[in-house]
């Protein structure tokens, strides 16, 4: 039940955080008493990804506590894409393809 709520939190705070503007975007975060979530994910090879998401809590101005969770997930494969140099130059490169991040918080 707990990585299930963890989820659901995380998820709600990536979503509200994609659909800011950059002028709603938090530029300091309050300690007085709050929840900060990081995640990311990293590409550990062909087939497999590792999500690591960090929770500080924050209450009265002090870091009471730091989460930490890994976990490891299948890969999404591989994107071509186009880019361009600075001299404008254009040429097709494989990229390894990213999740999306869809938070809900309840």
């Amino acid at each position: 039940m707990n990585k299930r709520i963890f989820y659901l939190v995380a998820s709600g705070v990536l979503l509200f955080l994609s659909g800011c503007d950059n002028e709603d975007k938090v530029k300091e975060i309050s300690k007085d008493g709050s929840i900060e979530t990081t995640m990311n994910v990293e590409h550990i090879g062909d087939k497999l990804d590792v999500i690591k998401t960090t929770h500080k809590i924050w209450v009265k101005n002090m870091l009471v506590k730091t989460a930490v969770h890994t976990d490891t997930i299948p890969a999404l494969g591989i994107l071509k894409t186009e880019t361009e140099s600075t001299e404008g130059a254009t040429r097709e490169i494989s990229v390894k393809k990213d999740y999306e991040f869809y938070i809900t918080v309840k």
